[in-house]
């Protein structure tokens, strides 16, 4: 998902959306602990960049809706 996609989602969106990543991406890390190969390992990795990307945006919006 890009950036401007993010950018345009609503507070309630973007937690929905982290909250689904976050499903995800503790399924992915099971498997690798369990020992199976990803079917794509870079996923992975792109998950936990685009929680970090929603933890920012979450963080901005509510320091705009605070100001």
């Amino acid at each position: 998902m890009k950036f401007k996609e993010l950018k345009a989602m609503g507070i309630e969106e973007l937690k929905t959306k982290r909250e689904d990543v976050l499903k995800e991406l503790m399924k992915e890390n099971a498997q690798v602990a369990i020992g199976t190969i990803p079917k794509n390992p870079g996923k992975l990795r792109n998950s936990k960049k685009l929680v970090a990307r929603i933890n920012l945006l979450l963080a901005e919006k509510e320091v705009k809706k605070k100001a």
